[in-house]
C-alpha cells in the first residue's frame, strides 16, 4: 500500500429514490422548483430511520447526500449540459464524473410518512441510493449575494425567453402521438426544453450533427432527428434508440422501452417508414 495514498472509507445507503424518471435523460439537471412533481424517498426498515426522522416534518426543504450509482469513473475537466461547449474543472461543476461520485440536492419536503418521505421535484433517476439527509436552514444555507462564477451569464440568458421554437413535421407529429397514445412514452418536454435554448451540437446534451443541416439529440432510448431555420428547430421525425439485434438479443432484461421499441418498429414498417 502507498503510504500516501488516503485510507478508502465505507458508505452504506439508507434509502432510495422513487421517481418516474428512469434514465438520466429524464432527470433534469437541477430540480424543477416552480414543477407540482411528487417523489419519494425510502428508507431501509430494521434500522430506527423512523426515529430518525423524528421532527424532520417541521421543516419545509431538506438536503439529500446521495451517490451517483450509474458512473463508473471520473474526470478532471468535464463539459457542463448549460452553456457552451467548453470543459470546466470538474470541481467548478456539478457534474456526476467526480472522484467521490456524491451529489447533493436540495428538495422541497411535503410529509413523513413512517420510513417515507413524500418530496418535490427531483434531479434524481429511480434508485438512486441515498446516504444522508439534513434539514435546510435558511439562515446559513441560502447566500443570495454569491457570486455564480461562470454560470452567471448563463443564469441571464435562461432568465430571458428561449431563443427558439419547436415545430413539428407531420411524421414527427404522428409518431410522437402514437407512442403517447400506445405506449405512455414521451420525451418531448426534456428534449424541447433543450432545443428551444440551444441545438447547436454538445456532447454532454448528445446533440449530434449528422449531416448539412440535420441534427440528433438522444433522449434516453429514443432519438430525435430535426433541422434549424433561422430561429426555428424544425423536428423531423424520432426513432428508436437500439437496433433491432440489440432488442431481440437483450430478451428477459431490463433494457429501457424495449417492448416500445420494438413494437414502434413494426408499426413504421407498416407504414412503409
Amino acid at each position: 500500500m502507498n503510504p500516501l495514498d488516503p485510507p478508502s472509507l465505507s458508505l452504506r445507503p439508507i434509502g432510495y429514490v422513487r421517481t418516474a424518471s428512469r434514465a438520466k435523460f429524464d432527470a433534469p439537471s437541477q430540480p424543477k422548483h416552480d414543477a407540482s412533481e411528487v417523489n419519494f424517498l425510502e428508507l431501509l426498515p430494521d434500522q430506527q430511520f423512523e426515529l430518525a426522522l423524528q421532527d424532520l416534518a417541521s421543516f419545509d426543504r431538506i438536503w439529500i447526500l446521495w451517490w451517483f450509482d450509474r458512473n463508473t469513473q471520473w474526470r478532471p475537466r468535464v463539459m457542463p449540459p448549460r452553456g457552451p461547449a467548453v470543459r470546466r474543472g470538474v470541481f467548478a461543476t456539478r457534474s456526476p464524473h467526480r472522484p467521490n461520485p456524491l451529489g447533493l440536492t436540495c428538495v422541497s419536503l411535503i410529509s413523513v410518512e413512517g420510513r417515507t418521505l413524500k418530496v418535490g421535484p427531483l434531479d434524481l433517476m429511480d434508485g438512486t441510493p441515498i446516504f444522508d439527509i439534513k434539514p435546510y436552514l435558511r439562515t446559513v444555507d441560502a447566500h443570495p449575494d454569491s457570486s455564480l462564477g461562470w454560470l452567471e451569464e448563463i443564469e441571464q440568458a435562461a432568465q430571458q425567453p428561449p431563443p427558439f421554437r419547436i415545430e413539428l413535421s407531420p411524421i414527427a407529429d404522428r409518431q410522437l402521438a402514437w407512442l403517447r397514445e400506445n405506449w405512455n412514452v414521451d420525451f418531448t418536454e426534456r428534449a424541447f426544453v433543450i432545443l428551444e435554448r440551444d441545438p447547436s451540437p454538445h456532447r454532454t446534451r448528445r446533440v449530434l450533427q449528422m449531416d448539412t443541416n440535420r441534427y440528433r439529440i438522444a433522449c434516453g432510448a429514443w432519438r430525435m432527428f430535426f433541422r434549424v431555420e433561422n430561429d426555428v428547430v424544425i423536428v423531423e421525425e424520432v426513432d428508436k434508440g437500439y437496433s433491432d439485434e440489440t432488442l431481440q438479443s437483450h430478451i428477459g432484461d431490463e433494457m429501457l422501452d424495449r417492448d416500445a421499441q420494438i413494437a414502434f418498429a413494426l408499426w413504421k414498417s407498416s407504414l412503409g417508414g
